[in-house]
């Protein structure tokens, strides 16, 4: 399993995603789960993958070599990052076809999913998520993030502190919380985590980090932010208690009978 995530807001995008891939509690192991197609200048692709790691793989070699090739169509040849997410759509289709009869054999899961935003001239920055079957959403002002992987844990920190006028440093803040927070709460998610910030119009990527487990920041973010916790929950308002100590008769309706 793996955690990625992508946020698109009015001054750019931050894509992060955690390294770890496992088959089981004993077999544990690191990849590199975010990957750059950019070409300075002229478009930013920025692009996240989870699920079967053959498959997964398998994808984004087949995007390096149509570059290297310069077959068309490619990466750096579709006009709107919408056509580029379709693109990457139909690989993920051709490819788990030519081995899902091998997979499903041996009940293997060849499910997979990707992230892919970023910016093409003449266009406004895009975020998609493209499903294993090969179609595709977008991000809005109104949802501004999307995640692939184990998404539940780090969820609630994007619902509660995201907008699409929050500045991009306080949203990498956000995304590397909540990878953080999936860590804390699910071992198959794992350092080390990448992110990449790009800011519109820049047509390239100026802000990388790497996060090690270990990470001097990554300590004191997380020692932060549970004491901000901790003290936001001791300070909340006192809980209106039944006054006089008893508790309302419980009736048949209560206990779900008929």
């Amino acid at each position: 399993m793996t955690y990625c995530l992508g946020i698109l807001v009015k001054d750019g995008l931050v894509i992060a995603a955690d390294s770890r891939t496992n088959a089981g509690v004993d077999y544990i192991s690191s990849y590199r789960k975010l990957f750059d197609f950019s070409n300075p200048g002229e478009r930013v692709i920025l692009l996240c993958s989870s699920g079967n790691l053959s498959i997964t793989q398998a994808v984004v070699h087949q995007l390096n070599q149509d570059i290297k090739r310069d077959c068309e169509p490619n990466l750096h040849s579709l006009p709107t990052l919408y056509d580029v997410a379709r693109y990457l759509g139909d690989k993920i289709r051709t490819l788990q076809e030519a081995d899902r009869a091998w997979l499903a054999k041996d009940k293997i899961d060849f499910q997979c999913s990707f992230l892919i935003g970023g910016q093409v001239r003449g266009e406004a920055p895009e975020l998609f998520l493209v499903y294993s079957q090969g179609n595709c959403i977008k991000a809005t002002p109104e949802t501004p993030f999307l995640q692939i992987g184990e998404t539940k844990y780090g969820k609630p920190i994007l619902d509660r502190t995201l907008g699409f006028d929050v500045p991009l440093d306080a949203v990498a803040k956000c995304a590397l919380l909540s990878i953080d927070s999936t860590m804390r709460s699910n071992l198959s998610v794992g350092p080390p985590i990448h992110m990449v910030l790009y800011q519109t119009d820049s047509f390239e990527v100026r802000h990388r980090a790497q996060f090690q487990a270990g990470d001097p920041y990554l300590i004191k973010m997380r020692k932060h932010w549970e004491v901000a916790l901790r003290e936001a929950s001791a300070s909340m308002p006192d809980i209106s208690w039944n006054q006089d100590g008893t508790m309302p008769p419980l009736g048949i309706a209560d206990l779900g009978e008929t």
